[in-house]
């Protein structure tokens, strides 16, 4: 095998154990290493939660004297700075690694390439960019957040084969089978936040948690629950509703003044208007940029669904197919009044389909240019 191919494995072994802490580890990037002494692993570790070690001090915990000489291979570029826990690139020095291999640098500002550079200047060979865009496709959230200060925006959505969401009489429950239901739960559960608006609260009360254990996740650890965010600009809903009494926190977006919201005793309200007089969508996303939000996970209705569309902001649409029809009368997927002619359309482009149980997976991302 040439070099380049060793990397590749390895490499691809890291990427697999940050997967591990892919429910687990918000605000923090989802990050493995793996200790290759010669062509043996001689430890491997992940990132678990944020304040817990860091995947290169659990891999050189488990190498421990065999790390000397030995090559680190890291899904995403050590620290350099002093966070919650030490820099790893220190760890790395001080454990006599001799190469250390990375798929992608830090974009985060407090690292973004320092930590590089520090390992290069205690004498360690460094190869950046190995199966780069693999490790970038785990953390889309915290690298968007790092570069541009807004979160990754996936707007998940249920239909049936002639696009209707729910009939006219709202009623939606349910579009999809179980497994597609259970898929649902595992997109909640990477997220950092599950954004809908006070239509489907009003509509179909729901609860908007995750229901499913970290056994049935595949993790180690309990996955954590996302914080609820509900856009209401008018304050219509009620305290009692099924999203304030689960477990986790919420947080209401509206329009009208903050104290105005005192019924809101479960919640904290932002109030962030727009000169529309409705709830501004872009500072409302910012605003949970700056709460260490990475990925927002949207299910909504097809006015919240169409205005995040409109306004640019989605990331990555997430629809779920189910084989029947509903009719002409039934609910579309997206409101866009202001598309009147084909120049005007939004193209997509097809990341995956794939069939889960009965119903089809389509993920598309938005073609803005």
């Amino acid at each position: 095998m040439t070099q380049r191919s060793i990397d590749h494995t390895f490499m691809a072994r890291a990427i697999q154990l940050a997967t591990k802490g892919l429910y687990t580890t918000q605000p923090n990037p989802r990050v493995g290493c793996v200790i290759v002494l010669g062509d043996e692993i001689v430890g491997e570790g992940f990132h678990q939660q944020a304040g817990g070690p860091h995947a290169e001090v659990r891999a050189l915990n488990q190498a421990g004297s065999k790390a000397k000489f030995a090559t680190a291979y890291v899904s995403l570029e050590p620290c350099s700075h002093q966070g919650k826990t030490p820099p790893c690139a220190n760890a790395l020095i001080d454990a006599g690694i001799s190469r250390v291999v990375c798929a992608m640098q830090d974009p985060n500002p407090l690292v973004a390439g320092q930590g590089i550079k520090q390992l290069q200047d205690a004498g360690i060979s460094v190869d950046c960019g190995i199966m780069g865009a693999e490790a970038e496709a785990l953390n889309p959230g915290f690298i968007k957040r790092m570069k541009t200060g807004m979160p990754f925006v996936r707007v998940k959505l249920a239909m049936s084969l002639d696009g209707r969401t729910a009939m006219s009489s709202g009623e939606s429950k349910w579009i999809t089978g179980e497994a597609a239901r259970t898929d649902v739960q595992r997109l909640r559960a990477r997220s950092s936040v599950i954004l809908t608006g006070r239509g489907t609260v009003l509509a179909d009360d729901p609860s908007m948690n995750v229901r499913l254990s970290a056994d049935e996740l595949g993790s180690t650890i309990e996955p954590h629950q996302p914080l609820r965010a509900i856009i209401d600009g008018q304050l219509k809903i009620s305290n009692e509703s099924n999203i304030f009494k689960q477990h986790g926190e919420c947080v209401v977006f509206t329009a009208v003044d903050e104290s105005q919201a005192k019924c809101f005793t479960a919640s904290q309200v932002v109030s962030l208007p727009a000169a529309t007089g409705k709830v501004d969508l872009v500072k409302t996303l910012r605003y949970l940029a700056e709460q260490q939000i990475n990925e927002v996970h949207v299910e909504a209705g097809s006015e919240l669904c169409g205005a995040l569309l409109g306004l640019q902001l989605v990331d990555e649409i997430v629809i779920y197919m189910a084989p029947h029809i509903m009719g002409d009368s039934a609910k579309g997927l997206f409101h866009l009044p202001k598309l009147e002619a084909m120049s005007q359309r939004i193209n997509l482009k097809i990341k995956e389909i794939r069939q889960i149980g009965k119903d089809w997976r389509i993920t598309v991302l938005p073609d803005y240019s």
